[in-house]
């Protein structure tokens, strides 16, 4: 149940990130031509994809932690036994989770500071911009939590950490390998 929710959270994420690139392609592409072509120009085009680009960022940071898809180096950690590999991801998760904290607390006071600035150009609260850093460090934080737990019950382990999400460790290491006897 709760990782249909996450899915669903991620995929609508994804389609807001999708909005995000189809209009930042079309402001940025409609102004190069206006520029170029009529020697005019779309005033607000560059704030608002300096904003979308802020969101597309910081959203498909969460899409990313949801899938496992950041890069990390677990040289030292593959060769511990269960146990220590279990510790090490409980380190490991507990150091993301405190920077996940730091984010949060600066992004929250960047957007209290700055909800009564206004943008150059479109005129619109700075607080939206800073928003893109709280949105992600609470949803961040919520992912790293349930993975946490996951740690801790065992359900969670470095083999699954590296298989793709819907593959148990064994199915995803059989369907990387191109020989079939793997």
């Amino acid at each position: 149940m709760l990782d249909r929710l996450l899915d669903h959270y991620c995929r609508a994420l994804s389609a807001i990130m999708a909005f995000c690139l189809a209009a930042m392609v079309l402001m940025v592409f409609g102004n190069v031509v206006l520029r170029y072509g009529f020697n005019s120009g779309i005033a607000v085009s560059e704030e608002l994809s300096r904003w979308l680009f802020l969101w597309l960022v910081f959203l498909g940071a969460v899409v990313a932690i949801r899938e496992r898809a950041h890069m990390g180096v677990d040289m030292l950690i593959a060769r511990l036994p269960p146990l220590g590999q279990r510790m090490g991801l409980l380190i490991g998760h507990g150091l993301m989770l405190f920077a996940t904290w730091l984010m949060f607390q600066g992004s929250l006071a960047q957007t209290r500071i700055n909800w009564d600035v206004q943008a150059p150009v479109t005129g619109w609260s700075m607080g939206w911009a800073y928003g893109s850093g709280v949105v992600f460090a609470a949803s961040a934080g919520c992912l790293l939590l349930i993975d946490l737990w996951r740690i801790v019950t065992g359900r969670l382990t470095l083999a699954h950490m590296h298989s793709p999400r819907g593959l148990e460790p064994s199915e995803a290491s059989a369907s990387a390998s191109p020989d079939p006897k793997h």
